[in-house]
């Protein structure tokens, strides 16, 4: 039974394996015009030299009809070379193919032994030959199809092997043997080179799903490599490879594109509040509203934290590119639901063309980021394209930020002091210390402009250091009832090391610390708000005091308000005075003066009554 299953499996199809069926007809289709060359070739030459001996059905009719039939085969496999066929079709053409070997070699043999008896020895001879060769040359054509050649094989050995030994020559006898060993060789090698074919196929199959798999892989990997894994939207390193592509196709076509970086407003409020977790929802949703406004040109990126690009394939018009920025804006202002309660943010947005705002990655980038830089200064939740007026404020602040890093801080750096009033004892209770630069290049430069450069470099810190250093050995020459004010950065409180600092200084200083009065703004408690805290309670823990300042611009609360700035009238001292407020400051009472200048002030003041002598 076993033998009888194998004998099965090889002379049938292999439909339970596609690929080798697949490959069996690719195969076998490319030696179909040697295999009737040969039968055609052979047979006409044994036709040929029976035309004598044998009669004309023999010599002319019969084998005309068979090279006939192999011609229309030929022809009709030639025709459709280039078909694909799928398995289902597949498995029929090689059954079709098989039974037109076992009914083709079947007829040659019965032509064979029919023109056998005719003519002499010689002719006899070639059939025999012809029968051999002929066997030989299509069991070579048929390997890769082992049923067909098998098939084959066994007919022609079995009846022409069979023929010969019952001519009773010796001769013909021997060579029937001859075929007999030769067919059983055949046999052996078809096996081994059928299951060598098999083995090739599978071996492809598998490298071609090792492929696949590492091409998914791969896939994953790109994927991971470029795409945000919290929104969704493609990376900051996939947005600077499309960018890079972009400028290059721009240079080769003299065209360009739009730049826009994205910043969300109020987003660090929502992380100190209700938490990371909440704010990666709040994120996962500026993707998902992204998403929705991408339209065939448009491609949107998570940069890093709540920064976001956009580019614009094509260069828009102002107008196109200011509309498409306040659909952005419109759809990053709706609510966010967070923890249960409603977030409001808003999404500012900064544009830069290339090549007109720069001719590089980095340039365009650059000019993005100063156009994003301008709106949060001032136009939060809207867009706003780069022009040559930010051109130049970002020149003046590169020159700016060069002279302050190289700059003798310690002579160039100056301060005056303007003087806080008690409206209710009408003495002068402290002296704010305001920062002053005279550079010997740029000249006197605007505090808000060279506190904003030092901020965003983080110079701020030397400025600072140096600034309080100098107020304090001014604040040794006050009387002692006089505090100093004296302003700090949201870069100051960002570390604790950073506070520990400041609080060295003062102590080193001599000056009692609760002479000293630091003043923050509410944005640099909200940046931070835990590690402001901290800093903040080593600050009044040393002895110095805190205070809020720039009230109104964000979170504050009146309760945290113990001055009123910039007085200028009797009128607005008495409403100040009416509503409860006691530390008032303006030109009203005294404007900014030079270190120099203010003994000379307090001794004036001194003689009105307006500070306590010590």
């Amino acid at each position: 039974m076993v033998r009888l299953a194998r004998l099965r499996e090889a002379l049938s199809v292999a439909e339970g394996d596609p690929e080798l069926v697949r490959s069996q007809l690719q195969a076998f289709g490319c030696q179909i015009p040697l295999l009737y060359f040969i039968l055609i070739v052979n047979t006409m030459a044994v036709a040929v030299t029976h035309l004598g001996p044998a009669p004309a059905w023999l010599s002319i009719y019969s084998p005309g009809v068979l090279c006939t039939l192999c011609i229309i085969r030929c022809v009709r496999w030639w025709r459709v070379r280039h078909r694909v066929l799928t398995h289902d079709k597949a498995v029929p053409e090689l059954r079709k193919v098989i039974r037109l070997t076992g009914i083709l070699g079947g007829a040659f043999s019965i032509w064979s032994i029919l023109l056998f008896p005719y003519g002499s020895t010689y002719e006899q001879a070639q059939v025999a030959f012809y029968m051999a060769t002929t066997l030989v040359g299509c069991v070579f054509c048929l390997m890769h199809l082992r049923a067909a050649a098998l098939l084959l094989l066994s007919i022609v050995i079995l009846s022409f092997a069979t023929f010969l030994v019952y001519t009773h020559s010796s001769v013909f006898i021997a060579m029937a043997i001859d075929m007999t060993l030769v067919g059983i060789a055949l046999a052996f090698i078809i096996e081994l080179y059928y299951r060598t074919f098999a083995g090739v196929v599978h071996a492809q199959r598998e490298l071609q799903a090792s492929q696949q798999k590492t091409q998914r892989l791969s896939d994953d990997n790109f994927r991971l490599a470029s795409i945000d894994s919290l929104t969704d939207l493609p990376n900051r390193r996939s947005f600077f490879a499309s960018l890079r592509a972009l400028s290059e196709q721009a240079r080769g076509i003299g065209g360009g594109f739009n730049v826009g970086l994205i910043d969300l407003d109020g987003f660090k409020q929502v992380n100190d509040i209700y938490g990371h977790a909440s704010g990666d929802l709040v994120l996962q949703e500026v993707g998902v509203r992204l998403l929705a406004l991408a339209e065939p040109g448009i491609f949107f990126a998570r940069l890093g934290g709540d920064e976001f690009g956009v580019l614009a394939q094509h260069k828009l018009a102002n107008e196109t590119l200011v509309d498409l920025g306040e659909r952005i804006c419109e759809a990053l202002s709706q609510p966010y639901r967070v923890a249960g309660n409603v977030a409001e943010l808003t999404g500012t947005i900064g544009w830069a063309a290339f090549p007109d705002a720069g001719t590089t990655v980095q340039q365009v980038f650059e000019r993005a980021d100063a156009a994003l830089y301008v709106g949060k200064e001032g136009r939060r939740g809207t867009p706003v394209i780069f022009s040559t007026e930010h051109e130049t404020r970002i020149r003046r602040s590169s020159l700016v930020a060069q002279e302050l890093r190289h700059a003798d801080l310690e002579s160039e750096l100056f301060l005056e002091f303007q003087p806080i009033y008690d409206v209710l004892t009408q003495r002068i209770i402290g002296m704010e210390a305001l920062g002053r630069w005279h550079n010997e290049r740029l000249g006197a430069v605007r505090p808000e402009e060279f506190i904003r450069i030092a901020e965003r470099t983080e110079l701020i810190l030397r400025v600072t250091e140096v600034l309080l250093r100098k107020a304090l050995e001014e604040v040794s020459r006050w009387p002692s009832d006089l505090y100093l004010s004296f302003n700090l950065s949201a870069i100051d409180i960002s570390t604790s090391p950073r506070a520990r600092r400041l609080v060295d200084i003062v102590l080193d200083s001599g000056v009692p610390a609760h002479h000293v009065h630091f003043e923050v703004t509410e944005t640099a408690v909200t940046r931070d708000f835990e590690q402001a805290r901290s800093s903040l309670t080593m600050i009044k823990q040393a002895g110095c005091r805190v205070s809020l300042d720039d009230f109104g611009t964000g979170y504050s609360s009146l309760s945290y308000v113990h001055r009123l700035p910039s007085l200028e009238t009797s009128s607005q001292a008495d409403v100040v005075k009416a509503l409860g407020a006691r530390a008032v400051q303006g030109y009203l009472f005294g404007r900014p003066m030079r270190a120099s200048a203010v003994p000379t002030y307090l001794q004036a003041a001194l003689g009105q009554g307006h500070v306590v002598a010590t």
